[in-house]
């Protein structure tokens, strides 16, 4: 998974981008993205990565804290894509 949360980010979006193929869409169809970090300054290192994925079509984008803690885990990211 990776330890810094380029590398999480990146990997979130690695399975994201495996699961609307599998539905019949793509990155570029997604319209929402719900961003949860589990340490908020850890934003900055994850909107890097978010822009290499996304640099022209931007997602509108929410964002909280992760409510628990999981010894590893930085980041999730839920979608709502178009089909």
């Amino acid at each position: 998974m990776g330890e810094t949360i380029q590398a999480q980010t990146a990997q979130c979006l690695r399975n994201i981008q495996a699961i609307v193929r599998a539905a019949g869409s793509s990155l570029a169809k997604i319209v929402s993205a719900t961003v949860i970090l589990d340490d908020p300054n850890d934003f900055a290192g994850m909107n890097e990565e978010w822009a290499r994925w996304f640099p022209l079509h931007q997602p509108a984008r929410q964002g909280a804290r992760l409510p628990i803690q999981r010894k590893g885990f930085r980041i999730s990211i839920a979608v709502i894509a178009e089909a």
